[in-house]
């Protein structure tokens, strides 16, 4: 028995979106684990906010 599937454009591009918000969304994660890892083993203490663009800068 032949089954076709079939996805419209409006699905197909909410996927897509999904699925790249998703590799952003984990990237961001990954790198603010990172940070905080690395920035323990430094001894400097992580804000809770956000990292400020001159400390990245500074570190790397």
């Amino acid at each position: 028995m032949i089954s076709f599937l079939y996805i419209d454009p409006n699905s197909g591009s909410y996927i897509i979106q999904m699925i790249i918000a998703g590799i952003l969304g984990s990237l961001f994660f990954f790198k603010n684990a990172w940070l905080k890892v690395k920035f323990f083993f430094i001894g400097k203490k992580v804000k809770e906010e956000n990292i400020t663009k001159e400390e990245l800068d500074n570190e790397l």
